[in-house]
């Protein structure tokens, strides 16, 4: 689902090739050299390595890049001229995931100095993470999920925050990471938040093991794109850690107000906005009018674009919500670094 510009007469119908998603950080190393006059970012783990970006190139939209499976002969072991005929091993074979061969990382922007605090251990292992597929990434769900409807809420550009009560035991993470909860964390921005609703008693009040998730955003986050004028929380994901699905968004709601009446400072305790009657992907058509209607002012701050919309069935699925997002191109082509 994804548009890409390529050089004229590069490819034709059936060839083999690989395509890397923008956001994608490629390895400052052949056959990538050519990007080198974009230059180079850096990232939390101090890979270097060259950004795709969403461009316009003589007027055209282009997300990600494409080249031929020929300039990689020498990494999957395989003659070019074999390449070129399609020749390649039994491993790779159309659809193949080679992030890792290639090494390719997400590009992720460096963690502001109040996001950085002392770590606990890795994301707990009874919490989903919070991360949704794009829907370029996903075109069969319109033939598949079409007649479904679909919760749309806003996608709030902040930092991820989870913050979970399991069995008496109360716990706060960033996107990846679970955070120590001791007198020198406390200037950290995912703790100090959590200490600032006193969610370790309100979680306690709630009588389930729950997870509540949601994105920080305001200023000295993420360049504060909404230009808040103080850091807030928006919810976007309740998740029942006993049965290991999030609830529906009815179920939701409910427990975010009874959460919401309960913290200190509740006016900066948010759920994300929900835009306007629940829709179906058979609304929608297909990838190109889903990108239309996700583009558009934010309803957090209407002086600004909106990330994009987050989909989520109001239903369950053989017991697990179905989820995308979809992201703004006109949000994607004002982004700066």
């Amino acid at each position: 689902g994804w548009q890409v510009v390529v050089e004229k007469n590069k490819f034709k119908a059936n060839d083999l090739a690989v395509f890397f998603e923008i956001d994608s950080l490629l390895p400052c190393v052949e056959p990538f050299l050519f990007l080198e006059g974009r230059g180079r970012k850096r990232i939390d783990d101090g890979s270097e390595g060259y950004r795709l970006r969403t461009i316009k190139l003589r007027g055209v939209l282009s997300q990600g890049l494409l080249m031929p499976i020929s300039s990689f002969a020498h990494i999957f072991n395989i003659g070019e001229r074999s390449a070129k005929l399609m020749g390649m091993s039994e491993v790779y074979v159309p659809g193949t995931d080679v992030t890792d061969v290639l090494g390719i990382k997400k590009y992720e922007p460096p963690v502001p100095a109040q996001l950085v605090g002392q770590v606990k251990g890795t994301f707990p292992s009874f919490i989903r993470k919070t991360d949704q597929e794009r829907i370029q990434n996903l075109p069969e769900y319109f033939e598949k999920f079409g007649d479904m409807i679909f919760e749309v809420t806003e996608k709030i550009d902040g930092t991820s925050a989870t913050y979970y009560i399991n069995n008496g035991t109360y716990g706060v993470c960033s996107r990846n990471m679970e955070m120590k909860l001791n007198e020198e964390n406390e200037s950290n921005l995912y703790v100090k938040m959590g200490k600032t609703f006193e969610l370790d008693k309100v979680l306690l009040t709630i009588g389930r093991n729950l997870a509540i998730q949601g994105e920080i955003a305001g200023p000295g986050i993420q360049k504060n794109r909404l230009q808040l004028k103080e850091v807030k929380f928006f919810v976007f994901d309740i998740y029942d850690i006993d049965e290991q699905k999030y609830l529906t968004s009815e179920e939701r709601q409910q427990v975010f107000l009874s959460i919401q009446n309960l913290v200190s400072q509740n006016e900066i305790f948010n759920h994300v906005p929900i835009v306007g009657p629940p829709v179906s992907l058979n609304d929608l058509k297909d990838i190109d009018g889903t990108l239309k209607f996700v583009s558009g002012k934010s309803f957090v701050n209407p002086n600004c674009e909106r990330e994009g919309f987050v989909f989520k069935s109001l239903d369950y699925n053989y017991g697990q919500i179905i989820s995308f997002k979809a992201i703004s191109n006109t949000y994607l082509l004002g982004e700066k670094d």
